[in-house]
């Protein structure tokens, strides 16, 4: 009902004077929720992210679209590691930081990216985890640049925050499309950006963005606050904490 009554109102302010036509489309997104809470015992929640594709003149289009849907958490530096078994031990070897990276990332399509856009125009647009656009810390050899970001998709991929979904865009009558991105229990807090792309005769003719915020809530909120605004206090007392969980750990054990 939100859709169809955002579309009416856009039909209702556009003009329809040839003055106002354009090539290209509009895109009217929206998103099941622009607040996500997270408090105790969250465990992920399922964003609807789903629109409309107009022609300028505010009827349907007589062009087929397909759609792309790119969700992005916010960026942040990270350094990663490389591990290497040395006289029989994993230990920590060569590491490379980077500058921004998305905290979180996830791509859905109305069909596979490679039918829709060429490779270059996928990394212009970062159509996929393998285009992620990384910023490395001062110079790196490309091939090692590309082990470790290999390596960072990997693992943020295992953690259930990098995903791709190419037939997760679903279009009805060439004109609504709607797709289903869910986000983990373990995402950071802040500002997501939902883009979406409508793609045609594989160039992108049109994007739009919508905006979703992350934030904890309740004593999650106030934890977070402490650590922030205290972290000298915040850490004596996490090392306080462990020593006495520890410490009563073992005075059960020797009851027992």
């Amino acid at each position: 009902m939100r859709l169809l009554a955002l579309v009416a109102l856009l039909l209702a302010f556009l003009p329809a004077s040839s003055a106002w036509a354009q090539r290209d489309p509009i895109l009217v997104p929206e998103v099941s929720q622009h607040e996500v809470r997270v408090r105790q015992g969250f465990t992920g929640t399922e964003l609807l992210l789903f629109g409309a594709i107009l022609d300028p003149a505010g009827t349907r289009s007589a062009r087929g679209y397909d759609v792309v849907v790119v969700l992005k958490g916010p960026s942040q530096p990270i350094r990663l590691r490389e591990k290497d078994k040395v006289g029989g031990v994993w230990i920590n070897a060569s590491s490379t930081d980077f500058r921004s990276a998305p905290s979180y990332f996830a791509v859905a399509s109305s069909k596979p990216i490679e039918e829709i856009v060429d490779e270059k125009t996928a990394a212009i647009y970062e159509f996929g985890t393998q285009f992620i656009q990384l910023s490395p810390t001062g110079v790196i050899d490309p091939e090692e640049q590309a082990r470790f970001s290999a390596g960072l998709v990997d693992l943020k991929r295992r953690q259930g925050l990098y995903k791709e979904n190419m037939r997760g865009v679903t279009i009805s009558e060439g004109v609504l499309y709607q797709a289903r991105i869910s986000l983990p229990s373990n995402v950071t807090t802040g500002t997501y950006t939902a883009e979406t792309f409508a793609v045609t005769g594989g160039r992108v003719v049109s994007s739009a963005i919508a905006e979703v915020q992350v934030r904890k809530v309740g004593f999650e909120r106030l934890v977070e606050i402490f650590a922030q605004e205290n972290s000298f206090i915040y850490g004596l007392l996490a090392v306080a904490l462990s020593v006495s969980m520890g410490w009563i750990a073992g005075r059960l054990f020797a009851l027992i």
